[in-house]
Parts: C-alpha cells; sequence; structure tokens
C-alpha cells in the first residue's frame, strides 16, 4: 500500500478534508492532491501531515531477523 492511501486512510480516520489537511500543512489543494496521487511525498511531507493530523508516523526498516533501521 502506497503512502498517498495511507494518508488518504488518516484524512478519512481524522475526518479532515484535501483542502483542510493542505491549509493545515501551507500547501495548496491541488498540489497535495498531486502528490499524493503520485505516490510523491517526500519524509518532511509525511512529518508534516501527522503533526497536522495530530498523529505521529514512525517510518523504518525491518530486516528478515527483526533488526529496525
Amino acid at each position: 500500500m502506497g503512502m498517498g492511501i495511507k494518508v488518504r486512510m488518516l484524512m478519512a480516520a481524522k475526518q479532515i478534508s484535501l483542502t483542510e489537511l493542505a491549509q493545515r500543512i501551507d500547501s495548496s489543494p491541488q498540489n497535495l492532491s498531486g502528490k499524493l496521487t503520485r505516490d510523491n511525498l517526500c519524509e518532511k511531507d509525511i512529518q508534516k501531515i501527522a503533526e497536522a493530523c495530530g498523529a505521529k508516523f514512525v517510518g523504518k526498516f525491518v530486516l528478515e531477523d527483526g533488526t529496525e533501521i
């Protein structure tokens, strides 16, 4: 599942529209929509979205042996 879908799921869970989220992160709705559609979000975007939604994003790699990076 791509990050764009996860952000849309977060928006639904928090009952936040695309326009409202875009305002909260100082972006335009068109720009945010494009990033979500293209699944083109950088880590900074994801952190801003999480903060704007009152959530925490924890990104990490987990190796086969359970090691987290």
